[in-house]
């Protein structure tokens, strides 16, 4: 374990996350809510601690707040240990007085953070990735090759393969080209015979390319060296990695399991529900590898006369009556008699209204948080703390792709409608 032991992770918290808006409206992408309980950042993390990697640090700029109170409540090693996820947000210094202006230029600037931490080699992972990955067995690729970078890179159908970064390798997995989001004839030329890397040849045909996980383990002076070299170089995979295949040793290491980039509205609306089929492609009941988040203590979840199939409810629910197929509902839900929910997300509240709350809410005829009576929800995405009014019909019934409600109370993007953070949507409302 010792050649672990000067492993730092730094995952990067992305942009804006302008796809994924309206939930990252009001958030950054890592701290979006995922399966009911979780947030998309604890994958990478819980992937690392299962890993045995505990120096940590998440980058961002955008909306860091609510990801800044999550971890600091979530991730606390023992004062015995060295261990640590620290948030470094965007700063303005003498040296950078610009903001992160690419993944590249995000790792350029928090450098100077790693003086003191005697790093000899940087994983370098992204905060909006659903996979379960053992990192030393990406670390030993990384040294078993001497390498100067190690990028993980997954089989890729053509459907899939113009939307990632593209590589070709020699017989021995060192990487001799790469393409970022090639199209036309440029991706028919990044085709390879992924049956070398141990695909049948079916599997092959389905998968003839070889796409990048965007995630890299990098010695850590190539890595300075990289970054020194050509400061407008703001990008690993436009910029960094072609730069790295010129002058060093750049090897593949091939990832065969479940991996989703959760970059749209429609990846993470996909991957959430998958989560509650039968056979999820990627499964929380994992002992072994837990995913972890934080310690809530909420008490479990009341269940009166439901019809609830092919769905996930969190702790602290309170439902009363509610019909619900292939569904997820988050943490504190409270759902009221008679509402349907179907292929819909409720990400829940962040905490409960009190008697007095919602007694007034009753003599205001102000919905409370949750969903009221008689509602019915399909393909739908509910943020936290939303208010849902009685007889209310959310179901897209024009099969609209694109939309913004008024006054931000609702959205509609790739034909699912999403309730943003603290909306209110009336009693009676038709969508």
């Amino acid at each position: 374990m010792a050649q672990y032991d000067n492993v730092v992770a730094v995952i990067l918290g992305g942009g804006a996350g302008s796809r994924l808006f309206p939930l990252t409206r009001e958030r950054s992408k890592p701290a979006v809510p995922l399966g009911g309980k979780y947030r998309l950042v604890d994958v990478p993390i819980s992937n690392c601690i299962n890993s045995g990697i505990t120096q940590i640090f998440v980058l961002t700029q955008y909306n860091s707040a609510s990801l800044n109170r999550h971890i600091s409540r979530t991730y606390r090693f023992s004062s015995f240990s060295t261990g640590f996820v620290e948030v470094l947000a965007a700063e303005q210094t003498k040296d950078n007085p610009e903001w992160f202006q690419g993944t590249a230029d995000a790792v350029r600037q928090m450098l100077p953070h790693l003086r003191d931490w005697h790093v000899d080699t940087l994983l370098i992972l992204s905060g909006d990735h659903l996979y379960r990955m053992d990192y030393r067995d990406f670390l030993g690729r990384h040294f078993e090759t001497a390498a100067d970078v190690t990028i993980s890179v997954v089989p890729s159908r053509r459907e899939d393969a113009e939307g990632f970064g593209l590589l070709k390798t020699d017989e021995n997995g060192r990487i001799t080209e790469f393409k970022e989001k090639p199209n036309g004839d440029a991706l028919e030329a990044m085709r390879v015979d992924t049956t070398q890397f141990g695909l049948t040849e079916t599997e092959s045909e389905k998968r003839p390319f070889l796409a990048s996980m965007g995630i890299y383990v990098f010695n850590y002076e190539r890595l300075v060296r990289l970054l020194s070299e050509d400061t407008s170089h703001v990008d690993f995979g436009g910029e960094i990695i072609p730069a790295a295949i010129k002058n060093y040793n750049v090897q593949a290491h091939l990832f065969k399991d479940y991996w989703e980039d959760i970059g749209t509205i429609r990846s993470f609306y996909n991957a959430n529900l998958d989560l509650a089929s039968p056979l999820p492609k990627f499964n929380f009941f994992d002992t072994e590898a837990p995913i972890y988040t934080r310690s809530r203590y909420l008490p479990p979840s009341k269940v009166h006369a439901c019809d609830i199939d092919n769905s996930m409810v969190s702790e602290g629910c309170i439902l009363n009556g509610v019909y619900a197929r292939r569904s997820i509902i988050g943490l504190r839900s409270r759902i009221d008699y008679g509402v349907r929910l179907e292929n819909s997300i409720v990400m829940g509240s962040d905490f409960f209204e009190s008697f007095d709350d919602l007694s007034d809410n009753v003599s205001r005829r102000f919905p409370h948080i949750g969903i009221g009576e008689y509602s019915i929800i399909k393909n739908a995405i509910i943020d936290k703390n939303a208010r849902i009014g009685r007889n209310v019909q959310l179901v897209n019934k024009n099969q609209i792709e694109t939309f913004d409600g008024a006054n931000g109370s609702y959205f509609i993007r790739e034909g699912i409608i999403i309730v943003p953070k603290n909306a209110v949507v009336q009693d009676g409302t038709e969508i």
